[in-house]
């Protein structure tokens, strides 16, 4: 359990019910500790092995379900960064597969189709995002739980290098190789909860300070693709990832044909080697008093750990490195590593069937991405003719989720598919914070929106350093601006805070990017640069504020901008 003080919720949680799958503990009132934030105004839900102060930890299990005394740090984080948790959701019991029917409290069907498998062991959190109903989801990934269910259900599922995020709260599947993973409809959203959670933390065994690379990969890049390639008598799977491999082309990609043996041997070695034991440890007080309370097969899975010696886990460890040192080469011919993220759909009739082999089936092209340390990306890539979505999947070394990021996010806006199974369109993209830009443009197109705007005390700034203004237009409907207190000459600050807000009036200005230096040097804080969404769905860079300076600022978002603003308090001096 995590040590942090927390609040708890103050309202019951609904039970799950047969009408809402994907929900274990629902609450009437959403919880909210901070309205200030770089997430304020969204909404997310957590995967029922992520501790929420007040409500059970159940892991799909009845009988190990447990009160938390305190938020896990993921959840400890989005809340102080403003999002709001609508609750926990259902899950394959302790994180066990990845077909979404392994569950006391039912399955979780496909977004798309009811009848088939929604993908797990996150099935609840990847559903709840594909319908619309929270911005963002936590789900947690061992063997590929972060990227299955969101590949089935049209969504972006975010798998992190390991120890980027803390799993400290997090009921263990096999500690050493879980990550918490981010589902979400846009590639722009999953990367700002992942730099709202990416944070070491002393509290996790395995959580490290690890810095990410920042230089996008080069436009002319390449993807390895597996020469073995497995759709299960897919043949609708099996042309989308021909489509899959097209689309990556015509971003730039040039394929090549990669040895997929050894990733598949290091696989492999998840279950099937006494690295199981690791998944029986994370429960085995528990699983040793209550072991007929357990589902099959999360039963024998998790009874199989039992029967192997130390000497039995040191040599699964061995193999597993020398696995690693046979792909020490791939990064040296490829810069990314595309896969299909699921081979493809199963019912959930005929999972609970076979349930072993049509689970293990999923996991094709997942079980080694944490075992040999990369980062991964699930991305939605088409909707099959039969309407079914098909996802693909970018890994790239520890280190890697932000290039990761700009590729998936290029590649999502390419497929024209709409969010999830809202049938919305896919909103324009947002530079990945944290990346610099591939190539320096010979100007910066700048939103202004205060003392800067024309005919004001700042615009100097811009026009004695060569700027020229292109138009005068509004942000998008999701920011307020309020007057700064004891700024000289008087500034405004403005901040983005979706579904919150209203459109405000902006100048777009070039600057010759020889002197975006010298102009951003003489911008005092609380002020910065950021990216503005202007009211036609662009994206440009503008000036934002931190939040703690707003304590004791005046709201003027009702004048529509600052001008408005300053030509009212003139008016009534």
């Amino acid at each position: 359990m995590v040590h942090h003080p927390t609040s708890t919720p103050t309202t019951a949680p609904l039970a799950h019910t047969d009408t809402e799958p994907a929900w274990l503990h629902r609450l009437h009132t959403p919880l909210q500790t901070s309205a200030e934030g770089a997430l304020a105004g969204w909404t997310f839900a957590v995967k029922d092995n992520i501790d929420v102060a007040g409500l059970p930890t159940t892991a799909a299990c009845p009988a190990f379900s447990l009160t938390a005394t305190s938020h896990a740090t993921v959840v400890q984080r989005l809340l102080a960064a403003g999002a709001s948790l609508r609750g926990k959701t259902n899950m394959d019991q302790f994180a066990c597969g990845l077909n979404g029917t392994r569950s006391p409290y039912g399955p979780v069907p496909n977004a798309f189709d009811p009848r088939l498998v929604s993908g797990g062991s996150s099935s609840g959190s990847a559903w709840v995002v594909a319908t619309g109903q929270v911005d963002f989801a936590l789900g947690t990934d061992t063997a590929g739980s972060g990227r299955v269910p969101a590949g089935l259900n049209n969504i972006v599922g975010l798998k992190p290098s390991k120890g980027l995020i803390s799993t400290h709260g997090v009921l263990p599947a096999a500690q050493s190789v879980d990550c918490v993973s981010i589902f979400a409809r846009t590639v722009d959203v999953a990367v700002q909860v992942l730099h709202t959670l990416a944070a070491h933390d002393p509290a996790d065994p395995y959580s490290r300070a690890l810095p990410l690379l920042d230089q996008p990969l080069p436009a002319a890049f390449v993807f390895g693709v597996p020469d073995r390639l497995e759709f299960f008598g897919d043949e609708l799977a099996r042309a989308a990832f021909d489509e899959a491999q097209a689309r990556l082309r015509s971003l730039g990609g040039t394929p090549r044909t990669i040895d997929y043996a050894p990733l598949a041997e290091a696989a492999a070695l998840l279950y099937e080697s006494a690295l199981v034991a690791e998944r029986y440890a994370a429960v085995r007080d528990f699983f040793d008093a209550h072991e007929a309370e357990v589902i099959e097969p999360v039963r024998s899975i998790l009874g199989a750990g039992r029967r192997y010696s130390a000497a039995d886990l040191v040599q699964a460890q061995l193999r597993l490195k020398a696995c690693a040192q046979r792909v020490v080469d791939l990064w040296q011919q490829i810069d990314v590593l595309l896969v299909p993220t699921a081979p493809t759909h199963y019912s959930i009739e005929a999972m609970l069937a076979d349930p072993v082999t049509l689970n293990r089936n999923l996991g094709q092209y997942t079980n080694f991405v944490n075992l040999l340390d990369y980062a991964a990306l699930s991305v939605p890539s088409s909707l099959r003719p039969d309407g079914l979505p098909f996802g693909i999947t970018l890994i790239g070394p520890c280190g890697s989720d932000l290039q990761l990021a700009e590729l998936g996010q290029r590649y999502h806006q390419a497929s024209g598919l709409p969010l999830g199974a809202t049938g919305q369109a896919l909103p324009a993209p947002q530079p990945v914070q944290g990346l610099r830009a591939s190539t320096a443009p010979a100007s910066l197109k700048l939103a202004v929106v205060g003392a800067h705007l024309s005919g004001m005390p700042l615009n100097h700034q811009l026009t004695e350093r060569g700027a020229t203004l292109l138009e005068a237009t509004t942000t998008s409907a999701h920011y307020r601006l309020f007057a700064l207190p004891g700024t000289t000459p008087p500034k405004p600050g403005l901040q983005r805070r979706p579904g919150q807000g209203a459109p405000i009036a902006v100048e777009v200005w070039q600057v010759p990017m020889e002197q975006v230096g010298s102009f951003l040097a003489g911008v005092p804080a609380p002020l910065g640069l950021g990216s503005l969404e202007l009211i036609d769905g662009r994206w440009v860079h503008g000036f934002i504020c931190e939040g703690h300076a707003l304590e004791g600022a005046t709201d003027i978002t009702a004048r529509g901008g600052w001008r408005a603003y300053v030509a009212h308090t003139s008016a009534n001096r």
